[in-house]
């Protein structure tokens, strides 16, 4: 059995993740041919899975070897200093590295990953003397300096995603309940001062919009209101590819990318939602087998901090996109428009996949078990 699975893929992640790029293929043939969005996502995603076949050969059991993950980690780094300096702006955060008109690269998207794998490592070490202080802030760091650099662009939501990423990792690898009270106060207060201090007048005023999505909607709560639109409009079984009026008429903007779920929506449908989160429901729930399944606390913590990746950009994006969360610019994985997210999906896909290969059979006590710390 050992044997067969080193040359096997999961199909049935795979199955699951097939119809979601495709839905967003779909909703964008009926009202982006001109602006060819359909063409180069059809590109990227070629170019994605030739990635997950790659990685999934590769025995990445190297990893396990914490040279690696710092300079990979370092690297990432170096990315979000230079793209400070050189990168492009688009709609006011200097975020992308932009190669003339074909490629823009985004290094958020990849950092992502690095930070996982480096909280993975960590915490694999370390997980029974998780209780301690010192490591809880020495991992935090591992987040804040990121986290810094990427709030610098500005880029608010994926600095809120990395923040996430260190939240949910440390709550998987056991805190006690004390530092989980000693977190939400800290989140208060620096969210505190990042209000005062930090945050742009146009964060602060989407935080309003989410507050009272209504107050303005033909200024900063335009966006949200017409997503809303989009989603009711669609009914139960959606007004047809190509037929969805809030995209195609241009009222519902960024249609491509943050808003993808709402014109798939209406043109799809209750019916075609219900899919949609559907398939990502099986995706997470194959994810957190392979994490049971884990061959050593690594990939345990690994495929847990990826799955977490996938869930918290979904939420957000279906969230805003049908009114009960606020605009951050946060993709929906695998489906809506851009390279740079779809390649960091990829990737960790892959790095699951291989990791897969060498897993073992594990039973739920052995894993409590493993994960228990001192509280």
């Amino acid at each position: 059995m050992n044997a067969f699975r080193k040359y096997q893929f999961d199909w049935i992640l795979i199955a699951a993740i097939i119809p979601i790029i495709l839905g967003g293929l779909a909703t964008m043939t009926s009202f982006s041919l001109h602006a060819g969005f359909f063409s180069r996502q059809a590109i990227w995603i070629v170019v994605g899975a030739a990635v997950v076949v790659l990685i999934a050969r590769i025995d990445i059991r190297f990893l396990r070897d914490s040279r690696y993950i710092m300079l990979f980690y370092i690297a990432s780094l170096g990315l979000l200093v230079l793209v400070l300096i050189f990168g492009k702006t688009i709609k006011g955060a200097k975020s992308w590295f932009s190669f003339g008109g074909f490629f823009s690269f985004e290094p958020a998207d990849i950092v992502k990953l690095l930070v996982i794998m480096v909280l993975a490592k960590y915490f694999s070490r370390r997980h029974v003397e998780i209780a301690r202080v010192k490591h809880l802030l020495i991992s935090a760091l591992y987040a804040f300096i990121p986290i810094v650099l990427i709030m610098l662009q500005p880029d608010f939501g994926s600095a809120l995603v990395v923040a996430g990423l260190w939240l949910g990792m440390s709550l998987i690898a056991g805190i006690s309940k004390r530092q989980i009270f000693i977190i939400i106060g800290a989140i208060v207060v620096g969210f505190s001062l990042l209000w005062l201090f930090v945050f742009k007048p146009y964060q602060k005023a989407r935080i309003h919009t989410f507050i009272s999505p209504t107050s303005d909607i033909r200024g900063r709560g335009y966006n949200a209101y017409q997503s809303v639109i989009a989603v009711g409009s669609g009914g139960f079984l959606g007004k047809g590819v190509g037929y969805g009026t809030q995209s195609r008429l241009s009222y519902l903007p960024e249609y491509q990318t943050d808003f993808i779920f709402a014109a798939f929506a209406e043109e799809w449908g209750f019916v075609g939602a219900l899919i949609v989160v559907t398939c990502f429901v099986v995706v997470f729930w194959r994810l957190i087998v392979h994490a049971q399944r884990g061959a050593s606390n690594f990939e345990t913590l690994f495929i847990s901090g990826f799955a977490l990746l996938l869930f918290g950009h979904m939420v957000v994006n279906i969230g805003m996109n049908i009114g009960i969360m606020p605009v951050t610019g946060i993709p929906l994985p695998f489906m809506s428009y851009g390279g740079s997210h779809l390649l960091g999906e990829c990737i960790g896909l892959g790095i699951v996949l291989s990791m897969a290969r060498y897993e073992r059979a594990m039973h739920p006590d052995d894993i409590n078990n493993e994960f228990v710390g001192y509280a």
